[in-house]
């Protein structure tokens, strides 16, 4: 009997934009869509991944009431845009310990409706309540996009790295929201396009940033053997870690690198591949540096030479490592704690579900997500087959 595990089940809520959701209903309608993909039912579940969020910190206790469940097993993690892939080594050890069957990941947001698109483009005042670390950044302007300025002027410096060539990430990725009927963003973009919209936090550009939205997404995860018998074929976890290097982004102990170093190796090794096998990547691309430093730490090229990797167009449509075929956070929906959607969109490709940005002969893919500030890293490694 294997108790290895696959993903048999996907599914999104409404995004990117949807006044009529809130966060538990995105949940909810991203859980209903998923059983209906595979043909189970909430009965079948009985191990719950929901990310937290400082905003709502009780959400995974309401999903559960909202949804009925009453799972033996549940992991709450809170490490921002990568938390499913923090919780996925878990669920999988649960899995093959019997200490759970079949495994329910869901996450949504109303972060759009909710904030609008002033999410995440403030600091906060000294006397905000603030305390520790975070009383020594503050006064000096702090905001996340300074944050992530700092990595990306860092990364100029020390490998001559330009902004046009983090400029062809979300160019790249646009090309894929253009394919994407509920892309929030879906005209055509160019290098002058991201470099001539506004200054956000130098080099960083309003078009370098990710978007605001709405939506959710699930996907479920149950064994190999009951898997067989569902409707869309089964896809296999074949390598899942996390790692994290720091949390106040003046701990980070290199700006150019991430804990991405660790938490690849680590995947690569269970998956027994390389990272010359992956046929397409998503990636958490919540700025533009996020994505290059990502591409780096994963292996696909070596360091310093991801702005040179990117600008020969291999993360493009045709290119040789397509990225973010949905369109990503930075053109098609960031409704916050997006490693949920990596997974989605990873399957729909390995599934040959891709439609027009379908990847050629995809068997092998590699979602990363990120949280905090470049803070926490993991790594999920899916494929069609089992090796």
């Amino acid at each position: 009997m294997s108790r290895e595990p696959v993903i048999v089940g996907i599914g999104l809520s409404d995004y990117p934009k949807a006044p009529h959701l809130d966060s538990l209903m995105h949940i909810a309608q991203a859980t209903q869509r998923a059983l209906q993909d595979c043909g189970l039912t909430l009965g079948d579940i009985d191990g719950f991944a929901c990310a937290a969020m400082p905003t709502d910190p009780e959400l995974h206790v309401e999903a559960i009431e909202h949804l009925g469940l009453t799972p033996r097993w549940l992991n709450t993690t809170y490490t921002g845009g990568s938390a499913a892939q923090f919780q996925i080594p878990d669920a999988i050890a649960a899995i093959r310990e019997g200490r759970a069957e079949t495994i329910l990941f869901a996450y949504g947001s109303d972060f759009l409706t909710r904030y609008g698109r002033t999410l995440g483009t403030g600091g906060l005042a000294v006397d905000d309540g603030l305390s520790g670390p975070l009383l020594y950044e503050q006064p000096y302007g702090s905001t996340i996009a300074t944050c992530y300025s700092l990595a990306a002027t860092r990364h100029m410096n020390e490998y001559g790295t330009s902004p046009e060539q983090l400029a062809e990430i979300a160019v790249g990725v646009r090309e894929f929201a253009s394919m994407n009927p509920n892309a929030m963003y879906r005209e055509p973009l160019t290098i002058g396009d991201v470099l001539a919209s506004p200054m956000i936090a130098d080099p960083l550009h309003l078009l370098d940033c990710c978007v605001v939205s709405d939506g959710g997404a699930a996907f479920i995860i149950t064994t190999e053997e009951r898997g067989r018998d569902l409707k869309q074929p089964p896809i296999h976890v074949l390598g899942a870690a996390g790692a994290n290097s720091h949390w106040h982004i003046h701990s980070m102990p290199n700006f150019t690198s991430t804990a991405g170093t660790v938490s690849s190796q680590k995947a690569y090794r269970q998956a027994g591949v390389q990272p010359a096998d992956i046929d397409t990547i998503q990636f958490y691309d919540s700025f533009t540096i996020t994505a290059l430093l990502l591409l780096e730490d994963h292996g696909f090229c070596e360091k310093g030479e991801g702005g040179a990797f990117v600008e020969e167009g291999h993360l493009r449509r045709g290119g040789s490592l397509p990225m973010n075929t949905d369109g990503g956070s930075l053109s098609s929906c960031h409704s916050g704690m997006r490693g949920t959607m990596l997974i989605t969109e990873a399957v729909r490709q390995l599934r040959g579900h891709g439609g027009e940005s379908q990847v050629p002969d995809c068997e092998l893919a590699l979602a990363a997500g990120c949280g905090g500030l470049l803070s926490y890293i993991g790594t999920t490694i899916l494929g069609r087959d089992r090796r």
